[in-house]
């Protein structure tokens, strides 16, 4: 199977869970709360810290724009929309945060502008949403930039799969399996589908996870995700869309800790007599081999 190099972590089978704090729009628009999300994931033991960026004109339509929503920043869809999209100065900030925390940072982005902007801060990868799976252009122009690229299919065919693995090519490629319900039910992750995507691909398949608790991050791992990805929070009572599916600082600690104790659960497979067992024997065993 193939593996991928993000920044100095190689992503792949046999390898260690690249464990990613999604801050998406979870900062509610104040930077001050974005380098709190930060420093939670670098305490937790994340391997790196996810953003999202658009381009409100481009990605959303005038109407769509238009549409009363009431929030901190007024009162329609458009107020909210440019209300929690950070800027240059805001991204500067973050650079020069995750660079003092050495935490790698990447961000999913929404639009050929944005793409742009956010390659300039030279990122290790790129992500693409689910909500990009099906959008061709964008995902050529992202490969064009030559990074490696996490692919999200929640709410995605196998086929439409197929087609966005078709257009990416599957060198330095993660697909991410995903459930895009805010938040998730248990009995909508079908983490089964990990192992079919790992089959049908060949290349490193992860989970991104929009539930709220941490069992099924952890299974995730033990069924072969090689990353995992999940929402973070200060609270998840706060106001804001992703709040709800997101994990708190100790709900963050608590699902590295376990990954990191399964993965060492898992061994080399080989079925041997260990040393620690021996007293045992000779305490438990009746009979003698």
């Amino acid at each position: 199977m193939k593996q991928v190099k993000i920044g100095e972590r190689i992503i792949g089978d046999n390898q260690p869970c690249w464990i990613v704090a999604e801050v998406g729009i979870n900062h509610n628009g104040d930077i001050d709360l974005a380098k709190k999300l930060i420093d939670i994931a670098s305490i937790a033991g994340c391997n790196a810290v996810k953003f999202q960026k658009r381009t409100i004109e481009v990605v959303y339509s005038p109407e769509e724009l238009a549409k009363p929503r009431e929030s901190p920043f007024g009162t329609t869809n458009g107020d909210l929309k440019y209300g929690l999209e950070f800027g240059a100065a805001e991204y500067d900030e973050i650079s020069r945060y995750c660079r003092e925390k050495k935490m790698p940072w990447f961000a999913s982005c929404w639009d050929e502008a944005s793409v742009d902007f956010i390659d300039a801060y030279r990122p290790p990868c790129f992500k693409i949403a689910s909500a990009c799976l099906t959008d061709d252009a964008l995902l050529r122009y992202t490969r064009a930039k030559g990074k490696p690229i996490l692919l999200s299919t929640g709410m995605s065919t196998i086929e439409q799969i197929d087609h966005a693995v078709e257009i990416l090519g599957k060198d330095d490629l993660v697909i991410l399996h995903s459930c895009s319900t805010y938040p998730a039910s248990y009995d909508e992750l079908n983490l089964r589908a990990i192992g079919t995507l790992h089959a049908r691909y060949g290349v490193p398949i992860g989970y991104s996870g929009h539930e709220t608790g941490l069992a099924s991050s952890v299974a995730a791992v033990a069924m072969g995700a090689r990353v995992v990805e999940r929402h973070i929070t200060l609270e998840r009572s706060m106001w804001g869309t992703d709040q709800a599916a997101s994990l708190g600082p100790n709900g963050m600690l608590h699902v590295v800790r376990d990954i990191r104790l399964v993965e060492m659960s898992f061994g080399d497979g080989v079925k041997r007599v260990l040393t620690r067992e021996e007293p045992i024997i000779k305490k438990l065993r009746r009979v003698g081999a």
